[in-house]
């Protein structure tokens, strides 16, 4: 595959993504011909590039669904529910044509479809109305467009006239061709093109239309378009005003067969404006963007947090030795390492709406297959994430989403019954929360029933039959291996594998999953996950021979207590009055050594809880490079990591959602009067 070709690939799936939001926007605004323009110009673009660079079964296939939506732009043809069903099946047979680049069966059959809908769809509107006024004629603009093609032109595989036949199909043409960059026939290399054009081009397209014929040659032809003033545009072929020029004329001689007549003079109005009233408003300059391999960012990443690692080596060699001006230097380097730590996170952020817009075509083309109606509804898309958490948070999404359309969501009659609007709602919300990403799939379904759940759990032997569970634990049920309440096996759900694959993949995230409900109102699942998974801003603690790291953003206060006050694994700790579940952390990794008379308690916030950490002594912040433990303590809970300090030592890293979730089992416990037991020695 060559380069240019791989770049039409990578322009088409982002022009593609454009189409299904367009036609799913359409769906829900069937009037707004914005929609329609922006579905047109996807489809436009991807038929002129895909001939340009021999894709002709795309080429091909494109221009007949283009056709269909052009008719809806005049007038002829009206937005339908079946109209959009082929759009969106068209695009993913685009998608496959792209990728085969050969015919596909498929073809027959969507053609057909559309024929039958551009043959019966057509508005009442459409046919002629007789009127006494004639009506306006569409504005046009007259462009002036200079084009100098590179040399290596054919050698990429580019065929300039496919692309002249493009530009003409915007309006009405005049083409002049120059060949004086064109040597003699003694010295021409018949691999170089070395030809240029004049274009006078009137037409009612948009300059964007324009620029989207020469999408793929942009960055290698000099290309120049100007709007010409209205005094300047050429009178009729047939008037005095313009003679024919004389055929030996080289540099008027017409190209093969792409000279159309200029158009009818503007209106007087026009005519007598000043050139500068027709020259287009200034708008502010597009924001730039470049494209860059996700591994080139991947390894940007791993150099940063190496730098970061050396960084802190050095300021903590500076400091042992006590040199002032090698300690400025150190300084210097720190916040330079920081300014760059942060540039590289920056660019490796993300909205998340671009993971939420693939569901919109998930939720519509399941309810349609269950034979329900379901809205989705999505809030907070602008919310940045890292794009290593974005890539992976598909899927586990994917299942949450089919999981409430086919077991949350009542179908249209069992909701009227209950006396809800026929169509149902699934929404889907992401927001920041400190240095995490809260994110929410919930839906106004029938909710989750807590014995149905704890006698599907004890049928499938999951649980004993004399189980005590309670409301919050008969939820948390739907997450273990095996479970499913579905009655039949489909190709939806039906065999209990899916949600506690999402609990995994959640928690591999180093994010936490939790799960609320009520019985005839719906559910939710409520996901946290970290910003990034690369580099934090830590607390370093000490315990015995041993550092840790608490990520800085959960971290609210430091408070000291006695060591008597500190000997069990869990308890309380007293703040102003109020008291808050703590955990020793020394017991918790059961380390030995000598204590200290009095320890110091980290207050951190995990969710909506606070909880104290004990330990024998805060160290201060510490820029940590997150690094995988590897298999040996993958499985230790309350760890999410490890990093690597300046001396060259190790510290591990806390998970302080872990550590707050087994503290509550342990408060529940108590509750109940039963006793958990623990394991979580690190060696």
């Amino acid at each position: 595959m060559t380069p240019f070709e791989e770049t039409f690939r990578q322009e088409t799936a982002d022009l593609l993504e454009d189409l299904e939001a367009a036609l799913l926007e359409m769906e829900d605004a069937p009037e707004d011909m914005s929609l329609v323009d922006r579905a047109f110009r996807a489809m436009h673009t991807i038929k002129g590039s895909g001939a340009m660079f021999g894709f002709d079964a795309v080429s091909s296939f494109t221009h007949h669904l283009e056709d269909a939506f052009d008719q809806v732009r005049r007038g002829e043809l009206s937005i339908s529910q079946e109209l959009i069903s082929i759009g969106l099946d068209s695009r993913d047979h685009i998608r496959t044509l792209i990728d085969t680049n050969t015919e596909h069966p498929d073809t027959a059959g969507l053609l057909s479809r559309l024929s039958a809908v551009t043959q019966t769809g057509a508005v009442a509107s459409a046919a002629p109305v007789e009127s006494s006024a004639p009506e306006p004629a569409a504005t046009k603009t007259c462009y002036q467009i200079k084009i100098r093609p590179s040399a290596d032109t054919f050698m990429t595989g580019t065929n300039p006239l496919n692309l002249l036949r493009e530009l003409g199909d915007l309006g009405e043409m005049r083409l002049r061709t120059s060949t004086a960059r064109t040597p003699d026939l003694e010295s021409l290399d018949p691999e170089q093109l070395l030809i240029d054009w004049d274009i006078e081009l009137l037409s009612d397209q948009t300059r964007n239309a324009i620029d989207d014929v020469f999408l793929f040659v942009s960055f290698d032809w000099d290309i120049d378009i100007s709007i010409k003033a209205a005094s300047d545009t050429p009178a009729p072929a047939d008037t005095p005003a313009e003679k024919p020029a004389p055929a030996d004329t080289p540099a008027e001689k017409p190209a093969p067969a792409v000279e159309t007549p200029a158009a009818a003079p503007p209106p007087p109005a026009a005519a007598e404006r000043k050139p500068e009233a027709a020259k287009p408003t200034a708008s502010a300059p597009a924001q730039e963007t470049v494209k860059v391999p996700a591994e080139r960012l991947d390894h940007l990443i791993n150099v940063v947090g190496e730098l970061v690692i050396s960084q802190a080596r050095l300021l903590d060699l500076t400091a042992r030795r006590s040199d002032e001006e090698l300690l400025g230097i150190a300084e210097d380097l720190e916040r330079l390492t920081n300014d760059l730590r942060d540039t590289a996170i920056n660019i490796r952020m993300l909205p998340i709406g671009s993971t939420f817009a693939r569901f919109r075509r998930l939720v519509r083309d399941l309810s349609t297959e269950l034979g329900k109606d379901i809205k989705l509804v999505t809030e907070g898309a602008e919310t940045e994430l890292d794009k290593t958490v974005i890539d992976k948070l598909g899927d586990p999404l994917v299942h949450l989403i089919r999981n409430s359309l086919d077991h949350g969501v009542e179908a249209p009659d069992e909701r009227e019954a209950a006396g809800k609007s026929r169509t149902g709602q699934i929404t889907l919300t992401a927001e920041h929360r400190g240095s995490h990403v809260l994110i929410e799939v919930r839906d106004d379904g029938k909710g989750l029933d807590p014995d149905k759940l704890r006698a599907k759990a004890v049928e499938r032997g999951l649980i004993k039959a004399d189980a005590k569970l309670t409301d919050q634990e008969c939820y948390e049920l739907i997450f273990q291996a095996g479970f499913s309440t579905a009655q039949t096996i489909s190709n939806i759900s039906g065999r209990g594998v899916g949600m506690d694959v999402v609990k995994r993949s959640i928690e591999a995230l180093r994010g936490t999953l939790n799960i609320s409900s009520e019985l005839g109102v719906g559910t939710t699942i409520h996901i946290q996950l970290p910003l990034t998974l690369a580099i934090i801003e830590g607390l370093l603690v000490e315990l015995g021979p041993d550092r840790f790291v608490i990520p800085l953003s959960a971290v609210e206060e430091c408070l000291e207590i006695s060591d008597a006050n500190a000997q069990d694994l869990f308890g309380l700790v007293e703040l102003r009055e109020q008291l808050l579940p703590r955990v020793s952390l020394r017991h918790w990794f059961e380390i030995d050594g000598p204590r200290p008379d009095t320890h110091q308690v980290v207050i951190a916030r995990s969710g909506d809880d606070r909880l104290g950490f004990v330990v024998d002594a805060v160290i201060g912040q510490h820029q940590t490079v997150i690094k995988s433990v590897g298999h040996v303590y993958e499985d230790v809970e309350g760890l999410a990591g490890a990093t690597i300090l300046g001396d060259g030592s190790v510290a591990l890293i806390l998970d302080i959602s872990q550590l707050a979730s087994v503290m509550a089992q342990h408060r529940q416990a108590n509750a109940q009067g039963n006793s958990l037991q623990y394991s979580s020695t690190v060696h």
